[in-house]
């Protein structure tokens, strides 16, 4: 049997990143790496980078996202970049949207135990949750799909004139060019590619900003968001 890899000490950037609250970045270092390796929430391989490639990769996105706005971070998986946002900035009210259950049930135990207050844990499909969930500001998401596919999820998900917020590696310029098309049927207004993190992660993170304008989700989903919400209000007055 493989030894199991050893995650290393916390870089000086996590203090500086996490603040007050680099002790509960720690506790969620190691919980990935022990009990998110054992549930197959992550690879053995990336623990010995769990900072760099992960949790500080994640906390800058924090750089371009608005001050005391609603998130749902769409397939959160084991937490990212969902959790290492919400542990910088507490003015935010966050989502982590997971559909399978044995990701879900990480979550909660990690939320309870870090006692993020302000982050909630829905299992579900965004597909499935449109119009069960209040619409929100900004809608973030990490190695979840390609861009074009990843968009028919997220965008339903915002308020008018919200933005999507994907997390993306050395594909992000090519992922944008090929799904100009299908992003502006759902409803984009403008697309763009930024970097953050200068001086905390080399190489910095690449984030493809997408903002809609009134009717996220384009005609289509406007009706089936109209749909959903017309079915709560008629389970709500059973």
């Amino acid at each position: 049997m493989t030894e199991a890899a050893e995650l290393p000490p916390a870089p000086e950037q996590a203090r500086e990143v996490f603040g007050d609250r680099f002790e509960d970045a720690v506790r969620y270092a190691e919980l990935l790496a022990e009990a998110g390796v054992q549930r197959g929430l992550i690879g053995p391989r990336e623990v010995p980078r769990l900072w760099e490639r992960h949790l500080l990769n994640c906390a800058v996105l924090s750089e371009v996202v608005p001050e005391g706005v609603t998130v749902c971070d769409v397939g959160s998986g084991a937490g990212l970049p969902g959790i290492p946002l919400a542990l910088v900035r507490e003015d935010l009210k966050i989502t982590l949207l997971e559909p399978l259950l044995r990701r879900t049930n990480f979550l909660t135990e990690v939320v309870e135990l870090l006692g993020l207050d302000h982050v909630t844990v829905v299992r579900g499909r965004a597909e499935e949750v449109m119009g069960k969930l209040p619409p929100v500001h900004v809608v973030t998401a990490r190695a979840v799909a390609p861009l074009d596919r990843l968009a028919t999820w997220g965008i339903p998900l915002l308020r008018p004139y919200g933005e999507m917020l994907a997390l993306k590696g050395d594909t992000a310029e090519e992922e944008l060019k090929s799904a100009a098309t299908a992003l502006s049927k759902l409803g984009a207004a403008e697309t763009s590619i930024v970097h953050v993190g200068e001086g905390v992660v080399d190489p910095m993170s690449t984030v493809v900003r997408v903002e809609v304008g009134e009717s996220p989700g384009g005609v289509r989903f406007a009706a089936k968001r109209a749909k959903a919400a017309r079915t709560g209000r008629a389970r709500r007055r059973r």
